[in-house]
C-alpha cells in the first residue's frame, strides 16, 4: 500500500543533508553526507543510502552503510569527516562515489557494482603525471564534488568560495578519462565567486558551495548554493564546461523571495547553508534540499519539493511544504507529527539558525527529538513560546469539526489555529503545564478545501508540540 510522502522524506531521526538523488532502475536513491543529532560539526557519520520505489515516494528503505569514513587510506583513524558526495555510473557500468575529506583538498573516489552496495576505495583524482588534483601549484582547493558522465568523459565540478575571498575564483569543472581518475582537461571556472562576478549574470547570487549537475534535454543545469547560503540557485548552458548563465533560485530553506503567501523577504523557517539537486521521477521533476534542526547548523534533514519548468526552461521557485513528494496535499484527517512543520518562526525574526559566533537560544522554536544520535525517536517542536508559530502545508480538508494537539512543558496559554500565517484564528485550544505528553481538544471547524494550517502559541512559559489531529 502506498504511503503518504512527507517532508522530511526520511524518518525524523535521520539526518541526511546534501542530497543527490538518482533514478536507477525502478528506484530512486539518495546519496548525501550524514550529520549527527546534536552534532558539534558537519558530516560526523558514515555514508549511508536510502531508496524508494519511483511510484511510491513515501516508502523509503534504509540501504545501510555504503562507505565507512575509515575506508579512505588518508583517514584510517577516522578523525576526518566525509563531506558531501556524488555518484555517477562509469563507462564500465559500475557506480563511482566522489567525495572530499574535511581536512584535505583532494578528491577521493570509491566504487561499487551496485547503487547501494558496499563501496570500496578506488583512488584519487590526479593529473597524468600522478599529481593529485588540488596539490599542484596554482590549484584551488577541491570541495563538494559533483559528477556527470557522458560516454568516456566524466565532468567533475568542485569549489568553495566565501564572499570576499579573492583566493577562490568560483566553481570549476575538470574532465576525467574513462578510468574515472585521470584528468584529460584541466580545471576551468564556470560560475564566479563574489569577488569576480562584476559584469556577469551572477551578481547577488555568486557561487558559494554545493555544486551539482544535471541534464534536461539538451540543457545542462548547474545547481549550487549562493553566497546567501539558504538558497539553491541554478545556471544553464548548452555545454557542460562553459557559457553558463544565471537562471534563478530553485528553493530557499527559509522561503525567502517568495511573495505568494507572505512578504517576499520574510523568513518562514530558520535557514543556514543549503545543498541538493534536481531529478526527474516518473515524469515529474523535484528539487532535493535540506533544512536545519535543533537550532544549530549541524543536524540537517533532507526535504524535497516538486518543481515546474517554464517553456523557456527556467524554473519557478518552489515553496517549502510538508508534502513535497506526495504528488498533492496530504489527507486532511487524522494525526500528523509536528516535525513536519515547513514554516517555523516567532516574533524574534531571524533568517539563520546560528548567526556567526552564536547559537540559537530558547527564544526560538526548533525541531528536535529525545534520546541520542541513532535513537529512533520521533521528532517534535521545542521552545514554543508566546508568538511561536508552526505551519504545515498542505491539507485537503473535508468535514473537520475538531482539532486536538499533544503538548508538554512549563506553559499556560492556548494554541490558535489559522489557515494563513497572519490570518484570523479559526479557534484556539487551551493548554496547561504537564511533564508528560498531554492531549488537548477543541471544537474548531476547518473550511472544506486545500489549506495550510498554522498553530500559534499565545501564553506564558514554553510548550513542546508533538502532534496535531484533525477530527
Amino acid at each position: 500500500m502506498k504511503k503518504q510522502a512527507f517532508n522530511p522524506y526520511l524518518p525524523s531521526w535521520e539526518y541526511i543533508p546534501d542530497g543527490e538523488p538518482y533514478v536507477f532502475g525502478d528506484r530512486v536513491y539518495v546519496y548525501g553526507s550524514h550529520d549527527q543529532f546534536r552534532g558539534h560539526a558537519y558530516c560526523l557519520n558514515d555514508y549511508v543510502c536510502w531508496s524508494a520505489p519511483i511510484d511510491d515516494l513515501g516508502n523509503w528503505r534504509y540501504e545501510g552503510v555504503i562507505y565507512p569514513k575509515t575506508s579512505d587510506p588518508l583517514n584510517k583513524a577516522g578523525n576526518m569527516c566525509l563531506y558531501a558526495p556524488d555518484v555517477t555510473v562509469g563507462p564500465d557500468g559500475r557506480y563511482y562515489l566522489y567525495y572530499v575529506l574535511d581536512k584535505v583538498s583532494i578528491v577521493s573516489v570509491a566504487v561499487c557494482d551496485e547503487p547501494a552496495g558496499r563501496y570500496e576505495f578506488y583512488g584519487y583524482v590526479h593529473y597524468a603525471d600522478g599529481t593529485r588534483l588540488g596539490e599542484r601549484e596554482g590549484d584551488e582547493p577541491q570541495f563538494d564534488p559533483a559528477v556527470l558522465t557522458e560516454g568516456d568523459r566524466t565532468y567533475l565540478y568542485t569549489g568553495f568560495c566565501r564572499a570576499g575571498d579573492r583566493s577562490r575564483s568560483g566553481a570549476m569543472v575538470t574532465v576525467l578519462g574513462p578510468d574515472m581518475l585521470t584528468i584529460l582537461e584541466e580545471p576551468v571556472f564556470v560560475v564566479p565567486s563574489e569577488p569576480y562576478s562584476e559584469g556577469t549574470t551572477f551578481v547577488g547570487h555568486e557561487f558559494f558551495e554545493a555544486p551539482s549537475i544535471r541534464k534536461r534535454g539538451d540543457t545542462y543545469y548547474f545547481v549550487y548554493s549562493s553566497i546567501a547560503m539558504h538558497e539553491l540557485c541554478y545556471a544553464t548552458s548548452k555545454y557542460p564546461n562553459r557559457d553558463f548563465i544565471y537562471g534563478g533560485v530553485i528553493i530557499s530553506n527559509c522561503d525567502m523571495h517568495i511573495d505568494s503567501y507572505k512578504p517576499a523577504e520574510k523568513p518562514m523557517y530558520y535557514g543556514w547553508n543549503n545543498h541538493g539537486s534536481i531529478v526527474e521521477i516518473n515524469g515529474q521533476w523535484y528539487v532535493f534540499y535540506h533544512r536545519h534542526t535543533n537550532g544549530i547548523p549541524f543536524s540537517r534533514q533532507g526535504c524535497a519539493e516538486p518543481i515546474q519548468f517554464r517553456e523557456d526552461g527556467s524554473i519557478i521557485q518552489s515553496e517549502m511544504t510538508s508534502c513535497g513528494l506526495n504528488g498533492g496535499p496530504l489527507i486532511g484527517k487524522g494525526e500528523y507529527p509536528a516535525y513536519l512543520a515547513c514554516n517555523l518562526f516567532c516574533k524574534h525574526e531571524s533568517m539563520y539558525t546560528a548567526p556567526e559566533g552564536s547559537w540559537m537560544d530558547s527564544r526560538f522554536p526548533k525541531i528536535t527529538q529525545d534520546g541520542k544520535d541513532g535513537d529512533e525517536e520521533t521528532g517534535y517542536i521545542l521552545n514554543m513560546r508566546d508568538s511561536a508559530t508552526a505551519g504545515f502545508k498542505y491539507f485537503d480538508c473535508h468535514g473537520i469539526k475538531r482539532v486536538s494537539i499533544k503538548v508538554r512543558g512549563y506553559c499556560m496559554g492556548a494554541f490558535e489555529i489559522k489557515t494563513s500565517w497572519n490570518g484570523e484564528p479559526l479557534g484556539s485550544i487551551p493548554i496547561g503545564f504537564s511533564n508528560i505528553w498531554e492531549e488537548y481538544t477543541a471544537d474548531i471547524a476547518i473550511p472544506d478545501g486545500i489549506h495550510a494550517l498554522y498553530f500559534t502559541y499565545k501564553g506564558e512559559g514554553s510548550a513542546a508540540l508533538k502532534s496535531f489531529t484533525l477530527i
